[in-house]
């Protein structure tokens, strides 16, 4: 499972004009699953995400998690982190997990993000979004279960 993490000032999600998640500070976070992706793969992840000390504290340290400072989650399915590009130009995307395996891990990898008292937002899976969002600081990591 491969996770990018975006510190937020605010995050949407839109399908077809419709806002379908919204946040004000947190974290903006890019989905990915792939084949052989397990629970565990998505417990290590939620735990990580949710533990990550990058928001300042009243030092101006990032000592803080998401969770310190009472901030939300937009989680975002985003098969496309699994895109081999070493040959040619075009994208190659055997490494994503097929929806009928991806969708519930991805759903899973949510409930287990609230159980650690997170508000979490979501897009549509498997829908054409139009996301936006302040990336503060910024602030940029990824977080992969198997690295």
């Amino acid at each position: 499972m491969r996770v990018v993490v975006q510190r937020s000032k605010e995050a949407q999600v839109t399908v077809d004009g419709r806002v379908v998640g919204r946040i004000g500070h947190g974290l903006m976070l890019l989905v990915g699953i792939t084949h052989d992706d397990t629970e565990q793969d998505a417990k290590y992840v939620a735990d990580k995400v949710a533990g990550l000390r990058i928001f300042e504290d009243e030092e101006g340290k990032m000592n803080l998690s998401v969770v310190d400072v009472g901030g939300a989650v937009l989680s975002v399915s985003q098969f496309t982190l699994y895109g081999d590009t070493r040959k040619g130009k075009r994208p190659n995307f055997m490494a994503a997990a097929k929806p009928d395996h991806a969708l519930p891990l991805y759903e899973r990898f949510n409930e287990l993000l609230r159980g650690h008292g997170l508000v979490v937002e979501t897009g549509a899976f498997g829908e054409m979004m139009g996301v936006s969002f302040t990336n503060w600081g910024p602030v940029t990591l990824i977080v992969d279960s198997r690295a």
